[in-house]
């Protein structure tokens, strides 16, 4: 770009504040309608998946995005501001049915949503009055309440889950420990658990097992035991844990029962 700029001329201007608020973005947003419209005529011909998954903003808002996907690809439909919306199964019906109209019924196949009993029952309503579409729930959703009934209900699980999430918060809040950790794992990274999705539990789980030895080594160095860290009440409790055999053979037994119980589902 700066080298566009500079090949011009000294008389080039750039595009006013109301050029870019105005006119550009009135042209990008007509050429994303045209490129729906693409997406629309496969619709008619192949029919298509609605998607929807609900998050919450910085400003604490509860947000419904609203995707479309078919063998065309995966479109971003719109979000809707749910906050004010109260979760009931008539409203949840009455949302999904107003966008199966703006789709066009005929061009639905199904919809997929979270498991919750709120948008199952939303669902079937909805089945009831659109025959030609069916309700199918989130795999990655499913999934996700059956690793959360591992870690809330299985003790090995509960006990361990704790413990993997204690050592990458505490390392990843100090810098120091972090450039530490990087020289030991040769610049790679652990995976730290997400707020809302239990899987990243049993991910993190696994990238500790997997860089065990580079962890054992890091927490037995002379570079470890020379930091301030190393004489503290958490270091030396993150330590314990790490130097734990019966913890990494714990590690070993969620890592396993998750692949078995998955495959088996």
């Amino acid at each position: 770009m700066v080298e566009s700029i500079a090949n011009y001329s000294p008389g080039f201007k750039p595009p006013s504040y109301h050029e870019i608020r105005v006119k550009y973005l009135k042209e990008e947003v007509q050429a994303t309608k045209d490129a729906l419209k693409v997406h629309r005529t496969a619709w008619k011909k192949t029919g298509c998946t609605i998607m929807t998954d609900g998050w919450t903003d910085k400003r604490r808002r509860t947000i419904l995005n609203f995707l479309v996907n078919s063998p065309k690809g995966i479109v971003f439909l719109k979000s809707i501001d749910a906050s004010a919306i109260s979760k009931t199964t008539n409203k949840i019906c009455k949302m999904l049915d107003d966008i199966v109209e703006e789709i066009g019924e005929e061009n639905v196949v199904q919809i997929v949503t979270d498991n919750a009993a709120n948008y199952k029952a939303a669902n079937e309503l909805l089945m009831k009055k659109r025959k030609t579409l069916y309700w199918a729930p989130c795999a990655a959703h499913c999934i996700d309440l059956m690793l959360e009934d591992f870690e809330k209900k299985e003790p090995v699980h509960e006990n361990t889950i704790p413990k993997g999430k204690k050592i990458t918060t505490y390392i990843y809040s100090r810098t120091s420990l972090i450039s530490l950790l990087h020289h030991f794992t040769k610049g790679r990274d652990l995976l730290r658990p997400g707020l809302t999705r239990f899987a990243t539990s049993y991910l993190t789980l696994g990238c500790l097992l997997e860089h065990r030895g580079p962890l054992i080594r890091m927490f037995t160095s002379d570079e470890w035991k020379d930091t301030r860290f190393a004489r503290t009440r958490d270091g030396s409790s993150v330590e314990e844990v790490v130097l734990d055999k019966e913890f990494w053979k714990s590690i070993v037994t969620c890592s396993k029962g998750c692949i078995s119980y998955n495959a088996s589902a």
